[in-house]
Parts: structure tokens; sequence; C-alpha cells
């Protein structure tokens, strides 16, 4: 049986969770039983794979939130405790001295409540691997056991024997026990930028083998964080492992006095190359009880302080379809406002329709976010699905396309909308000072019914409209104005003129329009899809209608 490679992670699920605004679900009674059984379930089969077989089914950060969130929804609807996630963890071999655990905080002000009236203190990288305990008689290694429960764990012994980074014989015949985390080998790994990279799954499963060959053995760091029958002052003990063979962790270990002095070292190894992947910083006390009161629970003399996770866990709240101007239909995700690397995120994209019909998104699913190039927000997964389907007002596909929706119909809103905003943006005739809540405006007080109608609109009705006072108005009306005077290509590309590549094109709209398909494929950079698409375009009723206001207006090329 496989140690729980996140132990450390659901050994004090009663913590408050700073990363999300938990609320209790309005849920009736039997909702709440069917949505708690679900959870439940799935986090059971996670844990099931993953004790018994060795196989993680889920990022250890999502489990984490998973459990938190069970844990809330137990305590919103008054239910017990389930059994200890552990049971299954543990092993046959019992740890002469408790492995402890770590109790997390995730914001800078709890950290600072915890360092309040502390003093020695010490801060650490927390290496990304599993927990191991290694014992030597007379100097050399006897026994390795797995972090198992915190009270027993799986005799890894046959296994430590073959890894070079675990002494095999110490440089005096000394009786030593030591607590330490066995983790991948990377090579300027920068957390903040890589993530974990799956190296502790990777380090637990070959620890569950039956043997490891050379080069996985090779791939195996340790990193030793406890000697707990050693010196009483950490610096000592640091320096006497050192002696006896141990790597050094002394690079790893520096006095902290406050918050912002273990916020520094933090950031440092957040976004610094080391050769392992972390998930934070260790805060430890130099001096702490002697070991033999020490319990498989979280201590009060260490704690551990969180990198922001890379992935979170939010509820979705609604479904929206939001269609650009060419008819592309984006599905936009609204959550339940999380927290990631310091940012809420409170919607994020399904890309495109067709990847939200293959994920079927619907309110009251977990789904799993992340930041791409540390902005934007991404979608990565679905975790878990709500037992109550929603239904979903979807969009036909087929009705929208880059000729529907020239006026704000019904249906046709989302797409009417990002044309007018389209038309007065950079890529079309530039108009300072409007923008998309210009358009919206105007759409609400129903000023605006075709993508023209702006050219007939004056000073004294925009002042009239609520949100628009006389100087707004008028540099409106300036902006209005100045439009009319764009040139005929700038004009075209403001309507939405399918791109004519390297085409040399007439200033004349019924030039273009007279063109047959033919005649756009014979033009430099222009192929039959294309070439198809133009002459739709200028043959398009709504289109023509357009061209037609446009003259009436006196625009040039018109």
């Amino acid at each position: 049986m496989l140690a729980t490679l996140r132990l450390f992670s659901i050994l004090l699920l009663g913590f408050t969770h700073l990363i999300t605004y938990a609320a209790c679900p309005e849920w009736s009674a039997a909702t709440a039983q069917n949505e708690i059984a679900t959870l439940q379930k799935q986090i059971d089969e996670w844990d099931d794979a993953y004790h018994r077989e060795g196989r993680s089914l889920i990022a250890d950060e999502l489990y984490d939130q998973s459990r938190t969130r069970l844990n809330e929804w137990r305590e919103c609807f008054k239910l017990p405790p389930r059994p200890d996630p552990l049971r299954t963890a543990s092993g046959s071999i019992a740890h002469p001295i408790a492995h402890t655990g770590l109790d997390k905080l995730h914001k800078a002000e709890a950290v600072q409540a915890w360092l309040r009236d502390r003093q020695d203190v010490w801060v650490q990288p927390k290496v990304d691997g599993v927990a191991v305990t290694l014992i030597y008689r007379a100097g050399v290694l006897h026994q390795a056991i797995s972090r198992g429960d915190g009270v027993g764990g799986q005799d890894w012994t046959l296994a430590a024997q073959k890894i070079g980074a675990i002494p095999q014989r110490l440089s005096q015949p000394v009786d030593l026990l030591v607590q330490g985390e066995l983790y991948w080998r990377l090579s300027e790994h920068v957390q903040a930028r890589a993530g974990s990279v799956n190296a502790r799954a990777t380090v637990a499963g070959l620890m569950g083998r039956k043997s490891l060959n050379a080069e996985q053995a090779a791939g195996i760091g340790l990193f030793v964080w406890d000697w707990p029958q050693g010196p009483v002052d950490l610096p000592e003990r640091i320096s006497g492992l050192a002696a006896l063979g141990f790597a050094t962790i002394e690079p790893y270990s520096h006095p902290v006095s406050d918050v912002a002095e273990a916020q520094k070292w933090r950031d440092h190894w957040y976004r610094s190359p080391l050769p392992f992947a972390t998930d934070g910083v260790v805060l430890r006390q130099s001096q702490r009880p002697p070991a033999e009161r020490w319990q498989a629970r979280a201590p009060y003399w260490a704690v551990a302080w969180k990198y922001p996770f890379a992935q979170a866990l939010a509820e979705v709240r609604k479904v929206n379809f939001k269609i650009g101007r060419t008819g592309r239909i984006t599905p936009v995700i609204e959550l339940t406002p999380v927290m990631l690397d310091d940012r809420e995120i409170k919607r994020v994209s399904a890309s495109s329709l067709k990847r939200w019909q293959a994920l079927d998104i619907r309110p009251g699913d977990q789904v799993a976010i992340s930041l791409a190039g540390l902005t934007i927000p991404r979608l990565d997964s679905v975790v878990l699905r709500t037992t109550e389907r929603t239904d979903i007002d979807i969009p036909d596909a087929k009705d929208f396309h880059a000729l529907s929706c020239w006026q704000p119909d019904p249906g046709c809103e989302s797409q009417f909308l990002a044309r007018l905003t389209w038309l007065s943006g950079k890529q079309g005739l530039a108009m300072q000072h409007v923008g998309r809540g210009t358009w919206e405006k105007l759409l609400e007080t129903r000023r605006v019914n075709n993508l023209l109608d702006w050219l007939t609109l004056d000073a004294p009705e925009l002042a009239n409209i609520a949100g628009f006072g006389e100087r707004s108005s008028e540099r409106l009306m300036n902006s209005f104005q100045s439009a009319r005077q764009r040139p005929f290509a700038q004009w075209l590309k403001a309507l939405g003129v399918p791109p004519t590549g390297q085409a040399q094109l007439p200033d004349s709209w019924q030039a273009l329009a007279q063109r047959n398909t033919e005649q756009w494929q014979a033009e430099a950079g222009i192929g039959p899809g294309r070439a198809a698409q133009l002459s739709a375009f200028f043959r398009d009723p709504q289109v023509l209608a357009l061209s037609n206001t446009l003259h009436a207006a006196g625009i040039d090329g018109f």
C-alpha cells in the first residue's frame, strides 16, 4: 500500500479556507443529501485509487479544496464528519516517533498572527515530496518507513537502500532517527512558472513499487527536515546532520523575525530555480518539545505557509453565451468568486461552444480554473457535476454567422453589440470616447436599432439620455462627426468586410459590389473560401441597405 501523498493536506480539514467565499448552498434537505453523497463518493474513489493503487486521479490542491468543500457542506447541513480519510493509509510498521504533519496557512495575516509572541523562528521551503522516517543502527541504515498515517507506515527499506541520496552509512557509528522528504530531482525548477509537474506523485509511485532500477533511484533526492532527538537548536541539528553525511539544508534554512522576512523567502523560493518542487514554506521554531511527546497531528511549533494555488475549485453560478461579431459563440461561465494568485476570479471562458457541449457545464458544477500566462482565467476541467442538471437555453450555431444579426432582434443582441463595438473600435472607425458601454446605453434607450442609426443622432437628443450630460454628448457628437471623414477603406473594415489579403481594392462600393466570386479569387492572396465570403458580403441585402444609408449620408466611396 502506498503512503499517502496528501497527508499534510488532510490532517487538519477544519481550518478556514481563505481562497473562497464560502456560503451555505440554498438546498433542500434531499438535495443536500444527494450533493454531499455525490462529492463523498467521488473523494472516496480518489482515495481508493491513491492509497490502494498508487494512482493520483486529481491534482493535490484540487483534492484539498474538494475535501474542504465537503466539510463546509456537512457543517452547513449539520451532518456528522466521515471517518478518517487516512484510515487506509496506515501501515504495519510503527513509527518510533510520530510524524506530526503541518497546519496550513494561506494569508499573510494568519502568518503574522502565528508569528506573534514566537521566538527563534526559521523558514525553509516546503519540499513537495513524500515523507519518510529513516532509522540508523550503529551508523548503518536499518529501516525506512513511509509516512502512512503518522503512527504507522509501510516498510520502504529495500527501495531506500538503492537511493544514492539516502546515506547508507553515516560518518559516525551512531543510532539515529531522522524525518525527511523524498523528492523527485528537477533541474532549475521555478515553481511559479512550472508548478509541481506531478513530482510528488512520481516519487510516491516509485516508492510503492516492489523494485527500483538504478535510473529511478538516482532521480530521487532527500531533504531531511527534522532530527527529533538531535540537538536542541535548529542550526546545531542542521550542521550535525551534514557532518554525519546528509545533504546539507543550510542554504534552505533562514531565521525570520517577522512576516515581511518570511514573505521575502517565500517569494524568493517561489520564483527562483530549485532542484525540487515546492508548495510553500515551513515556519518552525528552533526549539520544540521532546520527541517522545510528538503526536500525529499538526504541532504548535511549526506551520506551513502555502503558495497561491495554481488551480482553484470554483462553483458555477450561471452559463452565458457571448456571440461575437462574426457569429462565433463563446460560453462564459459565471463563478462564485474565488481567489487565484491574489486575483478575484468571477468568470471564465469555455473557449468554444463545442468544448462547452463536451464538458456539459451546468450551474452547481464544480470546475477547476487556473491562470494562463499568470493573468487570464482558464477553464481546465469539471471536477464534480451537480446531481440536478439545470436546463439552459443554448443558442443554435446555425443561426449565427458572419452575415447574421445586423439589428438587435431577440437573440441577436450580443452579436449586434459586438458589431457596434467593432465599428467604433481601433480596427474600425477609431471613434474616441465611444466603446461598448456607450452602445449599451444607446441600445437600452432604443436610440440605435441599426448599425448606422447613430449617424442621425443630434446633441440635444443625446443630452436627454440618462448617463449623457451636455459635455459628454458634445464629445460624442464630435466623435460621430469625425467618423464621417474616415477613408473608404476604413469604413469597409468597420462594416466587417472579410479580410482581402494583398488585394488592391478600388475606392468605390459599386465597383466592389459588381465583382463575382471568380473575380475575387483572381486577386492576390484570396482563395476560394475567402472569395465566396467576399462575394456573399457584397450581395447580402442587409449590407446593401447599409451601403445605401452611407451613400445618402454622403460618405466617400458609397
